[in-house]
């Protein structure tokens, strides 16, 4: 009679462990677990706009910040309209905080990585 060897559940990918706002972060996040880049998802807000008692009424939330490389990055793949508030929520990141770094992926970037490694149909995404 052989061993019985004890049967290994595998541990979760950190991407199934967070509840994503759109199916196109879980699959960068997917992207980013096939490379072994660590990741962190929406870890830290920044204030963009305070009232005049010093309350923070906008703030900024990148989705995914990448430790080695000090990097934050949006996910966007929303309409024009919407990209051009994201736009500016960035500038204005870089002009009160300029030390932090952050790059936003459009769509056009969105589907160039979804159709260069094979991800799901970016139809599938929204």
């Amino acid at each position: 009679m052989s061993p019985r060897r004890a049967s290994r559940v595998p541990e979760p990918l950190p991407r199934d462990t967070v509840s994503f706002a759109h199916a196109s972060e879980r699959q960068f996040a997917r992207l980013l677990d096939f490379y072994q880049i660590d990741w962190e998802y929406e870890p830290r807000s920044f204030d963009l706009e305070l009232d005049s008692d010093g309350n923070a009424i906008q703030r900024f939330t990148p989705d995914f910040y990448l430790p080695a490389y000090d990097l934050y990055i949006e996910i966007t793949t929303l309409n024009q309209k919407l990209v051009t508030k994201k736009n500016r929520k960035v500038r204005r990141l870089r002009e009160l905080y300029p030390e932090i770094r952050c790059k936003i992926f459009y769509q056009r970037d969105y589907l160039s990585l979804v159709t260069k490694y094979g991800l799901d149909d970016h139809r599938q995404a929204g």
